[in-house]
């Protein structure tokens, strides 16, 4: 395999001097192995509908498999669009390096430079979170300050407004905290600078460019094509169609409402691969801003819950024992997606799924995909070790909060335990969750009893500590300071 590629100005890969329908070592792509893969997996895991999209040397080949819903038995073809939940970040953060590239966007100056009506619950924080440190959740903005302002126009504004005073789960520029309320306030920045709303905003600086033309943000627009229906369900079984198809606002979409279509996400990413240029030659972005966008900006303390090693500039970083990557996973109802991008071998693999153990199938399938395509030896899932370590709970014991959220955890016997509460303003979202704590390290547990979108058989319970010592711990990506 090729280590020493590279694109030329109009994007076309030069490893081997054109596109092709072989991989970088020069063996011809299996399609009807994958195929027969995606199906045989996909039954395995109880997923009703998937599609694969494989970018290798420049070319996108698209496979599908199952139904987009279990009710109508409707097949899932090449052409069908799924939800792809925090993918969407992905889309928004290269509109925002768009517009910092053009000299219309300060990445360091304070978000409230550009949004005067900005602010959180802490006045001397506020001024300290950039455009730059949401790009990276640095920004130490929670994630589930939840709000629906409507389907109008205005209904980012009206998020921003909303969320003035929101508690922050960390100080800005500490340590990483997963923020969709980041995206957000991202997504009204992009608003007010270019004068358009965020939807409008995409299709002409983005999807357009790139003709993408099975990629949308709207109910009303996915609904011209082969759509997928989330499902929901018990573990190993095959679950049954949700019970709506989209239950998020439209001020969601920033961080997580962009529909498409597996191949449209490979040639996204194909663009980045591409050093910012499009299929027909159009430059989306410089070389220097796609490189500065997987640079690393933080490292993750939860190295598990999305796979991620670090963070850039709106990139998920990877390190496969040596060997760089990025990408993105995503969540909504019922539905889950999954890309990854190894630049050195010009490969990005994107699946989409509708529902079960998506996570299983895209473990499973991309440890064999990366491996065959791009020498990448992906880690084995997450789960206690056979010999756990003995752990001294004492320091973790202890009540920990972040915004909507109170993490309470105790020792008995030995045994730490992890109550999970949702309260004020997701204090409906869910009974608490009982989480037993299962020694990894003895900072890291495996915890049972969640049944997280992100998690295969267990869900990681990362505890750290933020740099003026207040401990902190780790699920789902944000950070929970220790309060008592």
């Amino acid at each position: 395999m090729s280590k020493n590629v590279s694109w030329d100005e109009r994007g076309n890969w030069d490893a081997t001097g054109a596109w092709g329908s072989r991989d970088s070592a020069g063996r011809k792509l299996d399609l009807a192995y994958w195929q027969a893969r995606l199906d045989a997996l996909r039954a395995k895991h109880h997923v009703p509908g998937a599609s694969l999209a494989l970018l290798v040397d420049g070319t996108v080949h698209e496979l599908a498999s199952g139904v987009l819903h279990r009710g109508t038995g409707v097949e899932v073809t090449t052409d069908s669009v799924f939800q792809m939940g925090s993918i969407a970040k992905v889309y928004t953060a290269t509109l925002i390096m768009q517009l910092a590239e053009s000299g219309e966007l300060d990445l360091d100056a304070p978000v409230v430079d550009v949004l005067p009506e900005f602010s959180v619950a802490d006045p001397e924080a506020t001024r300290a979170i950039t455009t730059r440190r949401l790009l990276s959740h640095t920004g130490g903005l929670t994630c589930d300050f939840t709000h629906d302002s409507g389907r109008g126009d205005d209904c980012l504004a009206k998020y921003v407004e909303a969320a003035k005073g929101v508690a922050l789960d960390c100080p800005p520029g500490t340590v990483i905290s997963y923020s969709s309320v980041g995206y957000n306030v991202l997504g009204r920045i992009i608003e007010v600078v270019t004068g358009k709303v965020w939807d409008q905003a995409l299709k002409d600086l983005l999807l357009t460019p790139l003709g993408l033309t099975h990629t949308m943000t709207l109910p009303e627009e996915a609904l011209r094509f082969r759509t997928a229906m989330g499902h929901l369900g018990e573990p190993g079984q095959m679950p049954d169609p949700a019970p709506q198809w989209d239950m998020m606002p439209r001020s969601a979409g920033p961080y997580g409402r962009v529909i498409a279509t597996a191949g449209d996400l490979a040639r996204l990413a194909r663009m980045h691969l591409a050093g910012g240029v499009a299929e027909d030659g159009t430059r989306v972005l410089s070389k220097e801003t796609v490189a500065l966008m997987q640079r690393r900006v933080v490292d993750c303390p939860d190295k598990w819950t999305v796979s991620s090693d670090g963070w850039g500039l709106g990139w998920t970083l990877y390190d496969w024992n040596g060997v760089p990557g990025y990408g993105h996973d995503g969540a909504s109802i019922g539905q889950y997606g999954y890309l990854r991008v190894v630049p050195s071998a010009g490969v990005a693999v994107a699946l989409l799924t509708n529902g079960g153990g998506a996570r299983e199938v895209y473990a499973a399938l991309y440890r064999e995909l990366l491996a065959e395509l791009a020498g990448v030896t992906m880690p084995e899932p997450f789960a206690p070790p056979a010999q756990p370590p003995a752990v001294d709970f004492a320091p973790l014991v202890g009540t920990y909060r972040r915004e909507g959220v109170v993490i309470t955890v105790t020792e008995r016997d030995g045994a730490g335990h992890a109550r999970y509460e949702f309260v004020d303003g997701m204090k409906d979202f869910s009974e608490p969750l009982q989480i037993d704590l299962l020694p990894v390290t003895e900072t890291v547990f495996a915890g049972t009893g969640v049944g997280a979108a992100f998690s295969e058989d267990y869900t990681p319970v990362v505890f750290s500590t933020l740099p003026d010592g207040t401990g902190c711990v780790y699920i789902g990506m944000r950070c929970g300071p220790k309060t008592a």
